[in-house]
């Protein structure tokens, strides 16, 4: 079991980049600023890290620099996961060795495993590491889901697979994992507008992309949710609401890494191939949503 509180907001890095390569710089101010913010964890090369286009010698580089940055302030949850089970197991292997304190695995995706082929993908992870796993799943990228008994399987047989990362869309899923699994298995939300809905019916946070800009108000919000003053947490969700769709009216991470360089916490936009720079009409709406949460200083270009 693990001995690690999943409870809160753990921001989901964007890698920095500059010319094509890591801005490490970048990503040095980027984690100053999470955690002089307060920020609950911070989870390096998941999706918004832009893990599918980071050669396997970045991607273990990023995390190693990230454990480095961080100093065991706050809990740093490597993503590691692959659709080649001997990938995974490799990143878990290293990151492990970094001092990574978990670990997030996404379902397998392209490939379209069976759930048996799941639990065996899975149960292999498990098997190398005592750390804890998070499950991800997250069927509109993966073509599939992680299903309920097969979580539960999962933990009967490997206690240190303690949570998931719920990004299904459905508050439905979140009570239904919550009826079978019990109170000690962490649910997170994987989606900024869905917390508050899931924290409602048993969630304990979220793995967010809108963190990377706004960290202080969405621990605020996550806190009162888990304090059952919904009211209260209501109020920080509608504030922000335009922000988490907007942070996604292009593919993850183009706005997010758009929103930091604009509002100065990061030198430059780029996102690797095949994403590319936002549109001139969503770059517009981005930036008026920003201006009316109050981010006046914008960069011009």
């Amino acid at each position: 079991m693990s001995s690690i509180d999943f409870s809160g907001v753990h921001t989901a890095l964007i890698t920095p980049m500059k010319n094509g390569q890591v801005a490490y710089p970048d990503l040095g101010r980027l984690i100053k600023f999470q955690l002089n913010e307060g920020i609950n964890g911070l989870v390096p090369v998941g999706t918004t890290g832009e893990s599918a286009t980071l050669e396997q010698t970045e991607h273990l580089k990023v995390i190693r620099y990230v454990v480095q940055q961080v100093k065991g302030r706050v809990p740093v949850i490597a993503g590691t996961g692959s659709n080649s089970t001997a990938e995974a197991i490799h990143l878990t292997q290293k990151a492990d060795q970094a001092g990574a304190d978990a670990f997030l695995h996404v379902a397998p995706y392209y490939n379209k495993p069976s759930q048996e082929g799941l639990f065996q993908h899975f149960s292999q992870v498990a098997s190398i590491t005592k750390k804890p796993i998070i499950l991800y799943s997250i069927p509109s990228r993966c073509g599939i889901s992680i299903e309920i008994e097969t979580v539960a399987r999962l933990y009967r047989k490997h206690p240190n697979i303690c949570a998931i990362k719920e990004a299904g869309g459905s508050a439905e899923r979140v009570s239904q994992l919550r009826q079978v699994l019990g109170s000690r298995y962490t649910i997170l939300s994987g989606d900024d507008s869905l917390t508050i809905p899931f924290m409602s019916v048993g969630a304990k946070g979220v793995i967010s992309v809108a963190s990377n800009l706004v960290v202080k108000d969405l621990v605020k919000m996550v806190d009162l949710a888990l304090k059952n003053d919904f009211c209260a947490a209501e109020k920080l969700h509608r504030k922000y609401y335009p922000l988490f769709k907007n942070i996604f009216i292009e593919p993850n991470p183009v706005p997010i890494k758009e929103a930091l360089y604009r509002t100065k916490i990061i030198q430059s936009s780029v996102v690797r191939p095949p994403l590319c720079p936002m549109s001139t009409a969503n770059r517009a709406t981005l930036l008026n949503t920003l201006k009316k949460l109050g981010y006046k200083q914008l960069r011009k270009k």
